[in-house]
């Protein structure tokens, strides 16, 4: 791509990607390199005009503990150290790094001490601001032509900067939002600092895909396996648009779907954007492989393979297909990486169709692999997917076989399941609530329980409502609904779903739980 961009270099820090992500929000476009794939031969290669070192779990006063290029702080790059990476600076540079007996973790004030590129228009000298600290290892000596800009009660060294080589250190995190200007001081280095143009839009990616596409593609023939969610429903778009005719989707329908998802992508894919779509009823199918199966990992693992099975049988009957077009993120890339072995470039075999690759003898067409979720939801609204599709909450790839845990699947369970989760999506989309939810959903509990409806006695089924908050699905709370709300729904499932006559709601976070319940 012809767009400036940022190198950062990875010690092994649980938030790195959170760097990554800030600097594209600026309009600028960075990956991530882990630190022991990075020599001053691929810096060059990759032509940054700025670098930024990651936070790392490890500590620079231990021997053999990661560092950076020694080439790097000789190439007049510019450089950002966070945390982590301000020490391995600092140490390299000629400075010194003392094992910490004032640790800071979690939320800490930093006062300004001197005015700093890096604080232009955002923090004033004199000003305290918040920022996120973690850290037990602090900078104790400085370098050589570096001046101190900002301090904490336990880093006096808790911004520095040597303006002259336009290097800068900061011991606390920006690139979380605990640092409230974080971003913007990230935004001073990209652009003030490194002079990047802050250019990478969704809609310059949009076209430079179309152009990759097409350039790999030429006349070939792409089959894509469309599920409906964001990540294959972008692709889909995305591919069409460059290739046309060229591409064929397949919707295998295993009927584990929720209420309307099929007619919903049909409509979409089939009649708004003119794509050659095959529709694979294979409900009967996957419930007849099911039958009996209560184990959530061999329901999964049956649920996989058939859908391989399905796939595969269907590419034959279109025949001749030369690529096939899958949703692989740039996260998944980062994690495909080895980090503390040899780097890899092997990508993990979870994506839309796992698997198929190796016995379909197809190329890969991986239009999404540089982009971030947040990204790909960006970039479908550019390419005008609905909203009801971009913004829609993750769903599991085996869909409600795992929302029927403990009991087998049949046809019954399953439509009751699907009046119950429609009803208390609806309530959540009517009440302005979607958007501020990472995922929700109901689950159909294999207990029967007592209860009176009218004047008799009622032995049904229980069902439990899942709602959480999260950033990226690792962590996640439960989402605190008013109780008019939950009584509102629970009131409307009893009554319009029958067989159900007791609703809960699950308050568990993650950990210790996990979000789905198998």
């Amino acid at each position: 791509m012809d767009h400036d961009r940022i190198l950062i270099i990875d010690f092994g820090s649980q938030v790195t990607q959170l760097i990554a992500r800030r600097v594209r929000e600026g309009g600028v476009y960075c990956e991530i390199h882990p630190f022991n794939a990075t020599t001053e031969a691929s810096i060059r290669a990759f032509a940054p005009k700025g670098v930024i070192l990651s936070g790392g779990p490890a500590s620079v006063v231990a021997a053999d503990t990661p560092r950076a290029p020694e080439g790097l702080f000789d190439m007049g790059l510019p450089v950002l150290g966070i945390c982590y990476g301000q020490q391995t600076m600092v140490a390299q540079l000629g400075g010194r790094v003392a094992s910490g007996e004032h640790r800071e973790f979690g939320r800490a004030f930093l006062d300004v001490t001197e005015p700093c590129v890096l604080f232009e228009n955002t923090w004033e000298v004199g000003a305290r601001e918040q920022v996120w600290m973690s850290h037990g290892d602090r900078v104790d000596a400085l370098p050589e032509g570096f001046r101190v800009v900002g301090t904490s009660e336990g880093a006096p060294f808790a911004a520095i900067a040597d303006d002259a080589r336009r290097f800068y250190g900061v011991q606390f995190h920006p690139e979380v939002v605990h640092t409230p200007h974080g971003a913007a001081l990230l935004r001073n280095f990209t652009q003030t600092v490194c002079g990047c143009a802050g250019d990478w839009t969704m809609a310059a990616f949009r076209a430079e895909a179309i152009d990759r596409i097409r350039a790999q593609v030429g006349d070939g023939k792409v089959i894509c396996g469309l599920s409906g969610g964001v990540d294959s429903s972008v692709v889909a778009a995305l591919v069409h648009e460059a290739i046309g005719s060229q591409l064929t989707c397949v919707f295998v329908d295993h009927g584990l779907l929720r209420q309307g998802e099929r007619d919903e992508v049909e409509q979409v894919f089939r009649d708004r954007f003119n794509i050659n779509l095959v529709t694979v009823d294979a409900g009967p199918l996957f419930l007849d492989k099911l039958a009996g199966e209560t184990d959530p990992e061999k329901k999964r693992k049956t649920i996989g393979a058939t859908f391989i099975d399905v796939f595969e049988e269907e590419a034959r009957r279109i025949g001749g297909a030369d690529f096939l077009a899958q949703g692989t993120l740039y996260p998944d890339v980062i994690e495909s990486v080895s980090f503390h072995g040899g780097p890899s470039v092997t990508i993990k075999s979870h994506h839309n169709v796992g698997g198929l690759p190796e016995r379909m003898n197809m190329a890969l067409v991986e239009p999404l692999r540089e982009l971030f979720k947040d990204e790909v939801r960006a970039l479908g609204r550019e390419l005008g997917l609905p909203e009801t599709m971009v913004g829609r909450h993750p769903f599991p790839g085996p869909g409600l076989a795992i929302r029927i845990p403990g009991q087998p699947l049949t046809a019954e369970a399953l439509d009751l399941l699907r009046k119950v989760d429609a009803i208390y999506l609806e309530e959540i989309r009517s009440a302005g609530l979607y958007d501020a939810i990472w995922q929700a959903f109901a689950v159909l509990l294999p207990v029967r329980t007592v209860g009176v409806m009218g004047d008799a006695r009622s032995y049904d089924q229980a069902v439990a409502l899942r709602a959480v908050t999260s950033s990226d699905g690792m962590t996640a709370d439960y989402f605190p609904f008013d109780h008019t709300f939950l009584g509102r729904v629970a009131n409307r499932i009893i009554n319009e779903v029958k067989g159900v006559n007791r609703v809960t709601y699950d308050i568990t976070s993650k950990p210790p739980g996990t979000i789905e319940w198998e």
